[in-house]
C-alpha cells in the first residue's frame, strides 16, 4: 500500500501536518499531490478546490487523476467551469490528462455539491508512451477520453461498463486512429482483464473502503490482490455482469493490456455495496426486512426439528418437504407474473407452501405412496446438491450461460440423487433431513448477518426470476464468517444424521400406511363388543347430542302448574 502524500496549503488556508495520516484531515485552499501517493482530504465547500501536481517526469506521457468517496458524489474537472466533456462526477471518478511537450505541472479542480463534508482519497498516476490509454477510444460517454468504470446494480445483478482503450503515443504526437484499421498495429490488439475485489464482510465503514481502494488503483496492486474474472478482446462488448451481493462491498477494476509491447494500464476502480446509504428503501443500514427475519427464523426452527427428528416424525417431514416444493415454485411464479410487493409475496408463499405441505401429508395418509413421497424428498436433496455444484467455479463456465444447457444439467444432477438411493430409501430420507434441515439455519443467519453460503440457493432463484442473470459471474467472498457458518452447518448435519441413524437402528424403515391402519382399527371396533370404544356412539350422534344439550341450556323455564307425572 502506498503511503499518504504530503499535503500543502496556499497562503489563504491553514497548513496541515505533513506526517498526519488522519483520514478526517480538513483541507481548504490548494491541494498539492505527488505521483503515486494516496491523499486523504475533505471537500467542505460547494465551490471548486484547486489541486496541483508538480515535478512530472519527462518520461510520462499521460496522467490519470482519480478521486474516491464512499457514497457522496464528487466532481473533478480540468477547468473551473464545469462542462460534461471536461469533468466527471461520481463516487469513483477520474480524468486522463494528456501531457504536452516539456509540461511538468498539472492542475485539476475538485468540487462537492453535498451539504455535508465529503471524505475523499485521491491519487495521480503516470504512464509512458508505450502504455495503452484507458478510455482513449470513447464513443459512448461524455468525456473525450474516459478512464472511468460505470456501474449499475439492482437486486439481481451488477453491471460494469467502460470505454475502449487506445494505443499510447509520445508527447506532442497525434493519437492513433481508433477505427480505421483492425490489424495488429491498431487498438484492436488490446486485451481487457476484469478484476473483482471483495471488502471484509459485514463492514460498511468508510475507512475500510478507502484503505482497500488503494489496493485496486495501480496495475501491480490489482494483479496481486484481486481476482481476475474475465478477459475481453477488443471485438467484445465492454460490459460485464456480476451477481449483486447485497450489503457486501465489492471493488471492480479493468486492466488494459498491450500483448505486443507487454505493457498495461489500469482504469479507475469502482465500488458498490448493492444497497443505498441515502434512501430508506434497500438501505444498507437495515439488514433484511422484518418479514424476512420472521419467515426464515420460523423456517429454521422447523428445519432444526427435522434435522434431528425428521425420520421419526414422518408426517412432519412430509409437511416440510411439501412446503419447500410448493413455496419455491409459487414464489417464482408470483414474482414473474405480478408486481406485488415483497412482503405480500412472502406471506402468500408461506400460505401456499403450507397448503403444499398439507397436500403431501394427505397424499401419504390416504394412498400410502411411499415412492412418490421419497421422490419428492430426493428431489429436494438433489436440488441442494445441484445448487452447490453450480456455486463452485463450474457455475461461471461460459457454456452454462445458455439457459437450456444450464437447466438441463441442473435437473439431471437433481434427478440423479433419488435414483442413486432408490435401493436405500431410509438412508436417503435421513440424509435429506440432516442436510436440508441444517441448511435452513444458514438461511436464517443470512437474515441477520451476511454470509455467502446463502447464495448457494439464492443464485438459482435469481436465475429463475431474471433472464439477464444468465450472463452474470456468480463469484462470492469466502471469509472468516463463512468458514464459521460452514462449520456450524456441517456440525448440525453430521449430528442430525448420526443421531437418527442410531435411533432408527432395528426399527421399521417407514411407518405403515395410515389409511389402512385406520380402516383396520375401525373394523376391529365395530366387531369387538368387548372393546370400550365399541360402545362410543358415532361422531355424528355425539355432535347432535352436544347441540341438543346447548339448545336445552338456552331454553326458557317450564310453565307453572302440575310438575309431577300422573300415575296410571
Amino acid at each position: 500500500m502506498q503511503p499518504l502524500s504530503r499535503l500543502t496549503i496556499s497562503e489563504a488556508g491553514a497548513v496541515a501536518d505533513p506526517k498526519s495520516q488522519d483520514p478526517d484531515l480538513f483541507i481548504c485552499g490548494l491541494l498539492e499531490f505527488s505521483l503515486g501517493k494516496f491523499t486523504y482530504f475533505k471537500l467542505s465547500r460547494p465551490f471548486p478546490e484547486e489541486a496541483i501536481l508538480r515535478h512530472i517526469s519527462i518520461n510520462a506521457t499521460f496522467l490519470i487523476f482519480q478521486i474516491h468517496s464512499q457514497y457522496q458524489n464528487t466532481t473533478v474537472s480540468f477547468s473551473k467551469t464545469l462542462l460534461p466533456s471536461t469533468s466527471g462526477t461520481g463516487t469513483d471518478v477520474g480524468l486522463v490528462f494528456i501531457l504536452r511537450p516539456e509540461q511538468s505541472m498539472c492542475i485539476w479542480y475538485l468540487e462537492s455539491a453535498d451539504a455535508e463534508p465529503v471524505q475523499n482519497i485521491a491519487v495521480p498516476l503516470s504512464y509512458s508512451e508505450r502504455d495503452p490509454i484507458p478510455g482513449g477510444c470513447n464513443l459512448e460517454f461524455d468525456l473525450d477520453i474516459d478512464p472511468n468504470i460505470y456501474l449499475e446494480y439492482n437486486f439481481f445483478e451488477t453491471i460494469i461498463k467502460f470505454a475502449p482503450a487506445n494505443l499510447g503515443y509520445a508527447r506532442g504526437a497525434d493519437p492513433p486512429p481508433c477505427d480505421l484499421e483492425t490489424g495488429q498495429d491498431s487498438r484492436w490488439r488490446l486485451r481487457y482483464d476484469v478484476y473483482q475485489y471483495f471488502l471484509p464482510e459485514n463492514d460498511l465503514s468508510e475507512q475500510v473502503l478507502l484503505t482497500h481502494l488503494q489496493r485496486m488503483a495501480e496495475v501491480s496492486q490489482v494483479k496481486a490482490n484481486a481476482i481476475k474474472v474475465a478477459t475481453l478482446t477488443a471485438n467484445e462488448k465492454t460490459s460485464v455482469y456480476f451477481s449483486s451481493l447485497w450489503v457486501q462491498g465489492v471493488i471492480y477494476n479493468v486492466i488494459v493490456r498491450d500483448p505486443l509491447l507487454n505493457t498495461s494500464a489500469a482504469y479507475v476502480p469502482a465500488h458498490t455495496y448493492a444497497c443505498s446509504f441515502k434512501t430508506t428503501q434497500d438501505s444498507c443500514s437495515s439488514f433484511g426486512s422484518i418479514s424476512t427475519k420472521v419467515f426464515f427464523t420460523l423456517f429454521a426452527l422447523l428445519g432444526l426439528f427435522i434435522c434431528f427428528f425428521g425420520h421419526r416424525f414422518w408426517k412432519t417431514e412430509l409437511f416440510f418437504i411439501g412446503f419447500i416444493f410448493m413455496g419455491f415454485f409459487f414464489y417464482i411464479l408470483i414474482t414473474r407474473l405480478t408486481p406485488i410487493k415483497y412482503d405480500v409475496r412472502l406471506i402468500l408463499t408461506a400460505v401456499t407452501g403450507s397448503v403444499g405441505g398439507i397436500f403431501l401429508v394427505a397424499t401419504w395418509w390416504r394412498f400410502g405412496t411411499l415412492m412418490f413421497c421419497m421422490i419428492c424428498v430426493g428431489l429436494v436433496l438433489g436440488f441442494l446438491v445441484s445448487s452447490v455444484t453450480f456455486f463452485t467455479p463450474l457455475g461461471n463456465v461460459k457454456i452454462f450461460r445458455d439457459d437450456v444447457v444450464f437447466w438441463v444439467t441442473f435437473s439431471c444432477i437433481a434427478v440423479v440423487i433419488p435414483i442413486v438411493f432408490v435401493g436405500c430409501l431410509r438412508i436417503l430420507n435421513i440424509l435429506t433431513c440432516g442436510i436440508i434441515g441444517s441448511y435452513t439455519v444458514v438461511l436464517a443467519i443470512n437474515s441477520y448477518l451476511y454470509t455467502s453460503l446463502s447464495y448457494i440457493t439464492l443464485n438459482v432463484l435469481k436465475r429463475a426470476l431474471n433472464v439477464d442473470f444468465r450472463s452474470a459471474f456468480t463469484n462470492v467472498p469466502f471469509q472468516t464468517t463463512d468458514f464459521i457458518i460452514l462449520a456450524v452447518w456441517g456440525m448440525l448435519a453430521v449430528s442430525g444424521i448420526t443421531l437418527q441413524i442410531r435411533r432408527e437402528k432395528g426399527q421399521p424403515f417407514f411407518p405403515p400406511h395410515p389409511y389402512k391402519l385406520w380402516k383396520t382399527e375401525r373394523a376391529r371396533r365395530v366387531t369387538n363388543i368387548l372393546d370400550p370404544s365399541h360402545h362410543i356412539p358415532p361422531l355424528s350422534e355425539r355432535i347432535y347430542g352436544r347441540l341438543a344439550h346447548i339448545r336445552e341450556f338456552f331454553q326458557g323455564g317450564q310453565s307453572a302448574g302440575e310438575r309431577t307425572p300422573l300415575l296410571l
